[in-house]
């Protein structure tokens, strides 16, 4: 019985010995993907670098394209009336939000032009630009205040010229003429409007020339 029992544990201790501790694969035998000249040979997938890549290393986004070449600038100032420009020239002034153009040369551009309710109907605000398109040419109001009677300031003129600016680019104007605005009724400094002007629409193509009696 006990020599039965000593031959059960030797067995027991020799399968244990024999047994591997873990299952590992041969590294030796060759892979599907590495025998050459297999019919059946398969190829090892592979990680679609380029995807891997671009969520690592996003492309950066395009800049945008400008809206304006900045080729031809020019500013020029003339002694003569406005409105003897050539006809093919935009026109532009400072009215205020209630349209009432009643002093000024605002006077003027309602006689000649029109569209009281036409640019009433824009609903523009103060800092935006009212458009009216006559004869071929486009004529732009700055809305530079809420009341006639009210003055403007630096800050909405020049976001009335801004306004103004985007869309002379967009409908590729070439020239503009106006008076010195905002310099006459509404008192504003006219050496800081025109540099305004200028830094402005330096980096367009367009012409301006300022009309002054």
């Amino acid at each position: 019985m006990m020599e039965m029992e000593k031959s059960l544990a030797r067995k027991a201790t020799k399968t244990q010995r024999e047994r591997p501790a873990f299952h590992m694969r041969d590294s030796t035998k060759p892979q599907p993907w590495k025998l050459e000249g297999n019919p059946t040979e398969t190829k090892k997938p592979r990680a679609d670098i380029s995807r891997m890549a671009y969520r690592k290393h996003p492309e950066p986004l395009k800049a945008p394209i400008p809206y304006a070449k900045g080729r031809d600038f020019h500013l020029k100032h003339v002694k003569g009336d406005l409105f003897s420009c050539p006809p093919t020239d935009a026109l532009a002034h400072c009215i205020s939000e209630d349209c009432r153009m009643g002093a000024g040369i605002a006077v003027i551009f309602k006689k000649k032009f029109g569209g009281v309710q036409e640019l009433l109907m824009q609903k523009k605000t103060t800092g935006d630009c009212a458009v009216l398109k006559r004869d071929g040419r486009f004529v732009y109001y700055l809305i530079t205040k809420m009341k006639v009677f009210h003055k403007p300031t630096y800050s909405s003129l020049k976001s009335s010229l801004e306004a103004m600016k985007m869309h002379i680019v967009r409908n590729e104007v070439k020239s503009l003429s106006m008076p010195r605005i905002g310099c006459g009724l509404d008192r504003l400094n006219w050496e800081q409007v025109s540099r305004m002007i200028e830094d402005l629409f330096k980096d367009t193509d367009i012409q301006i020339t300022i009309y002054s009696l």
